[in-house]
């Protein structure tokens, strides 16, 4: 088969997208697509409720010390893989890191031997052999500019070139902008605070009381002769970037750059315009970009951080200590687990800003508070990333229709509330700081109907939005929606019984596709052979058109496979009635799917579209046939997992074609036996598709897998959709993107190529540090999705995110958001399992908690010896991290099937964050005493709130009845004892004992207890996609095997229980 130039033709063990991919220290490209100034006609519209609701081993430079101490790691060599975790790097890379790097547990293993040493591939490191006291660091002020140090190099930290396809089709012209330097602002020194107004009694607090009036004394004279100096000396010219040097002790005073004021050029919702002119002798015109309207002053006073370094981390000002940053002895705190759901953290901004800033559900960075320089982040040991959630279902939307869409001139960021006017003409761009005009267009205001208040305007005031994109971002008319379904026919298959439910579901929702009038429907089947449908109007019934040669498949009538939805609606349906009989009595067992995927590239090449494959069983015949690898008696074993990733390149070539012509690829797999997913879904990882698992699927012995199917063809169905779609992420000057996870292709460094965009797609994206933040307290991020709708018309999906940059360690403790962190991570640890090996994985999430609470330790004074001390925010990370080892993508010593295992690892790389967490770590409550305190109202029904309990064997009791969300599946586990009140009113029969063994239904009893179950089963499935099996498992029955493997506080035979692993990372932090 002939190769497009620039596709499929990679090393057979090349993995991308996932990798890392080069960038200059503050370069940043655009999002294709330029707009053109133009008439301008803009109103805001509603969109209505839709009905469906590696770390990369980045390459080390030679560095003087290891992080924190520890001695030099043994030599790890992982393989060349590129576009994984490690991505291709030489040996020697892995033996030295630099402060400069982006910390990774991912990136060496230190001394912590996974949970298992005897089965660890990882040589033991050695930690510091003993638990002292740690240091004391200095905690500053994060509404004053801290001293900047010397920057360190940035250079080209992953060290491998990005795999790009050059002549991968385009929606727009690609600019490659620089950004303009940052202008400077002033800042003032900090009035001192009054001296105590008590007076203490006991001898001890006298003489605190004196060393405080002291140290404040001195600060205020020191304060008065660095200010006297700088008052005698002119203000230096800006400096170039000073060379590399070693970061100098804090007691020495440090030249630094003027950081802007905390909240420096961000409006309030209603900005003033600061029309003051630049002083004659500033050197900057108005015009130019670097003039920011703020006033320059002629010299330079000490800052309250500079004082602060100046001796030594002393603090002028005390102030209480967040609930985020208290200290949390794990190994004594019995209820870590609160009893409500984990928010997630809210940014420490001002109130407007708050109120402007995104929605987490779209849009999370696992550090809210931003370090100021890569060198601080490494010293924090957490992971830099952003999870987002971009297509998914809104209510409210604000739609801007223009002729005109404002964006930078040099960074092409689309304006948005955090971006500074500087008058009524003017904008100041929020990521490169260039100064752009404001068009005439948007001085008018939609909204209110005004004229003048451009920072009024829709834009400004909405951190979400969507444009409706000008011709200006196509190189062709938008497509009209194309929906394939290839569908496995063969022995296997028939038996299944699939195709009813299949068929049953296209009939009732074919009139709720997304699409026009001129969508476009297309059938193949295949077994041994390959059977095309032609459904041209004007025929009397569908005609079946077989190509037997398989190794030369062609089209047999190219203009008649692919119809219109609506001319050809009658044959559709003939066909949809007919299909689930027609095989009946087939006896073919092969399944020639790869010749089918060739088949079907061919016939949506010209459009694109979506391709919908169903596949029950492994490939056997033609191109891309599979061999079983699976060892069923390897499923426990606590050594090396094998066959992680694919045995052949096949399907991840032709996702890549498909990729080029614009179309999707979704996989539904079910099956009863070994299938090779691992191989099988590279056809949807490369070309935005998704994946659907159903193991053990069979239409009458597995019921609540077929109305799983069933439900979730629905939700597929009729979801909304967007084709021909390109994503891309911008950050600010200094900050830099790595490695990519989820379904797509990666065209360039930042921008994302995605045939089709779906609402329930999730991804992920690492971060670094390249330039110091120093000259800014603010940074932000814009995701901007440009895509086709089902109706035929260019958008563009915009989300801008502002977090603060904090300048110490204390402040980014503070603003860690955990759950962010453990996805991240989840993600990085799935890449490092198919590049390195699944215990490598395991290791390097261990050391991710051993690394962050031995740097937490380490700026806490009076440690404890014996104590493993958390900062508040960082509690609940050893039991995710326990709860990601023992989920089934991960875990060891427990039988897993390797389908089951691949399927896991999927999941997690493209879950949104909110559902990837209850895959992570399931919630438990318990409902046979429901009641109507702290129940909330949704759509006139109330929903019970019971609180959350711990995952743990303790907290199940005989005579109660527990929920358990998983996020694709519930369980009912029923006591033994449990009341038999409940049992009748909520189950509907009369004792334990006449339960049956398997139920996945409650029924609708007209009692309190059977509606305040059901009503809150309802809610939780509600917020959710896909809708969960519901299994009811009674207490000592066979089932429950299942449901006690997710309680992942307990010990078992393989893992360690919570408090056992709690005692692993404390033992490793002290060695």
């Amino acid at each position: 088969m002939q190769i497009p130039s620039g596709y499929g033709l990679h090393p057979q063990n090349y993995i991308a997208p996932s990798g890392h991919y080069p960038q200059g220290p503050g370069k940043m490209t655009s999002l294709p697509l330029d707009s053109q100034c133009g008439d301008y006609y803009s109103g805001l519209y509603t969109v209505p409720t839709q009905n469906m609701v590696t770390p990369n081993t980045a390459n080390q430079q030679p560095g003087a010390q290891q992080m924190y101490g520890r001695g030099p790691p043994a030599p790890h060599i992982v393989g060349s893989t590129p576009g994984s975790f490690q991505g291709a790097t030489s040996s020697t890379s892995h033996l030295h890191t630099s402060a400069s790097q982006p910390y990774s547990p991912f990136v060496n293993h230190y001394s912590s031997p996974a949970m298992y040493p005897a089965n660890s591939s990882v040589a033991s490191q050695g930690f510091p052999s003993t638990c002292g006291h740690y240091a004391m660091s200095t905690v500053s002020n994060a509404a004053y500019p801290s001293v900047s140090y010397p920057s360190l190099p940035a250079g080209d930290p992953y060290g491998q070139q990005m795999f790009t396809s050059q002549n991968a089709p385009t929606v727009g012209p690609v600019r490659e902008d620089s950004f303009p330097g940052h202008s400077t602002a002033i800042s003032h020194p900090a009035p001192l605070p009054p001296p105590p107004s008590h007076q203490y009694h006991q001898q001890s607090q006298v003489f605190i009381y004196r060393v405080l009036i002291f140290s404040v004394n001195t600060m205020f004279f020191l304060w008065l002769d660095m200010l006297s100096s700088s008052a005698s000396s002119p203000a230096p010219d800006p400096a170039p970037e000073p060379d590399p040097a070693p970061v100098p002790a804090p007691s020495a005073p440090q030249p630094s750059k003027m950081a802007k004021p905390f909240g420096y050029g961000y409006p309030t919702l209603q900005p003033g315009y600061q029309n003051a002119t630049a002083p004659l002798n500033s050197g900057v015109p108005p015009s130019s970009p670097m003039y920011s309207g703020f006033q320059p002053y002629a010299q330079q006073y000490p800052g309250m951080n500079q004082l602060s370094s100046s001796l030594g981390g002393l603090s002028l000002q005390s102030s209480p200590q967040p609930e985020s940053l208290r200290p949390v002895n794990l190994t004594q705190e019995r209820n870590i687990l609160p009893m409500a759901p984990v928010w997630p953290p809210v940014p420490n901004l001002n109130l407007d800003l708050k109120k402007l800033n995104c929605s987490p559900d779209s849009f999370r960075c696992t550090l809210t508070n931003i370090p100021q320089t890569q060198a601080l982040l490494n010293k924090a040991k957490l992971p830099l990333g952003l999870l987002l959630h971009p297509f998914r279902d809104l209510t409210q939307l604000p739609v801007i229709t223009s002729n005109t869409i404002v964006r930078c001139r040099s960074c092409r960021t689309y304006i948005n509330p955090f971006v500074s006017f500087i008058d009524q003409r003017r904008w100041k761009c929020n990521l490169c700081y260039r100064v752009n005009d404001v068009p005439e267009e948007f001085m008018y205001n939609p909204v209110t109907r005004s004229y003048g208040e451009p920072h009024k305007r829709p834009e400004v005031q909405n951190s979400t939005v969507e444009f409706i994109a000008s011709s200006d971002y196509m190189l062709r008319p938008p497509q009209p929606a194309v929906y394939l379904f290839v569908l496995d026919v063969s022995h296997n298959a028939v038996e299944a019984g699939y195709l009813t439910i299949l068929c049953q579901s296209l009939l009732e929702n074919l009139d709720k596709l997304p699409g026009d009038s001129r969508t476009r429907i297309g059938f193949m089947t295949f077994d041994s052979t390959i059977h095309f449908y032609n459904l041209q109007e004007g025929l009397s019934q569908p005609q079946m058109l077989i190509v037997s040669d398989i190794d030369d498949v062609f089209l047999p009538t190219p203009d008649s496979l692919l119809v219109n939805l609506y001319e050809s609606k009658e044959l559709i349906k003939d066909l949809l009635n007919a299909l689930p009989n027609m095989f009946t009595n087939t006896r073919e067992t092969h399944s020639a799917l790869g010749p089918a995927l060739q088949a079907a590239f061919k016939l949506m090449s010209p459009t694109g579209g979506r391709v919908s494959v169903f596949q029950t069983q492994l490939p056997s015949l033609g191109a891309g046939l599979l061999q079983s690898r699976e060892d069923p008696n390897q499923r426990s074993s606590t050594k090396v997992v094998q066959h992680l990733g694919p045995a052949t390149d096949f399907y991840k070539k032709l996702a890549l074609d498909c990729s080029g012509q614009q179309t999707a690829v979704d996989l539904f797999l079910l099956s009863s036996q070994y299938s090779d997913l691992a191989s099988l879904a590279c056809m949807s990882k490369y070309s935005a598709g998704c994946i659907y698992y159903y193991p053990s699927f069979h239409f009458t012995h597995n019921p609540s897998q077929a109305e799983k199917l069933q439900k979730d063809l629905k939700r597929y169905l009729t979801r909304k959709i967007g084709f021909e779609a390109v994503m891309r992420i911008r950050c600010t000057k200094g900050l830099s993107m790595h490695t990519f996870h989820g379904n797509f292709f990666v065209r360039s460094t930042d921008l994302l190529s995605l045939a089709n965009i779906n609402p329930d797609a999730g991804f992920a994206v690492q971060l670094s540090i390249e330039e110091n933040l120093t000259d800014t307290s603010l940074v932000c991020f814009q995701t901007a999705l440009l895509y086709t709708s089902s109706k035929g018309e260019r958008r563009i999906r915009v989300h801008t995110l502002c977090l603060p940059v904090v300048s110490s360690l204390a402040d980014v403790y503070a603003g860690v958001d955990v759950q962010a962190a453990i996805c991240l991570l989840a993600n990085m640890a799935v890449d490092r399992s198919i590049s390195s090996s699944l215990s490598d994985a395991r290791d390097a999430l261990v050391n991710a908690v051993v690394d962050s609470l031995s740097a937490y330790g380490s700026t806490v004074s009076n440690l404890q010896h014996s104590a493993l001390i958390a900062p508040s925010s960082l509690k609940l990370f050893p039991l995710y991290v326990l709860a990601l080892l023992k989920q089934k993508a991960f875990r060891t010593g427990t039988s897993t099937r390797l389908d089951d295992r691949v399927y896991a690892m999927c999941q997690i790389k493209c879950q949104p964050l909110v559902h990837l967490m209850k895959m992570i770590h399931p919630n438990l409550y318990r409902i046979d005493r429901l009641t109507d305190e702290g129940a909330i109202h949704v759509n006139d029904r109330v929903v019970p709130q019971p609180p959350l309990q711990k995952l743990s064997a303790e907290k199940l009791t005989r005579e109660g009845a527990f929920l358990m969300d998983c996020g694709s599946v519930f369980y009912i586990w029923i006591g033994k004892s449990c009341d038999n009140n409940f049992i009748e009113d909520v189950l509907g029969y009369p004792n334990f004992a006449s339960i049956p063994q398997k139920m996945t239904h409650l029924p609708e009893l007209d009692t309190l207890s059977s509606e305040r179950a059901r009503s809150f089963i309802t809610w939780l499935r509600d917020n959710r996609p896909l809708s969960p099996i519901l299994h009811v498992v009674k207490d000592e029955s066979p089932a429950k095997t299942e449901f006690f493997q997710h309680l992942i506080e307990d010990r078992t035979e393989a893992a360690f229980s919570y408090y056992e692993f709690l005692l692993h990372i404390q033992q490793q932090i002290c060695k």
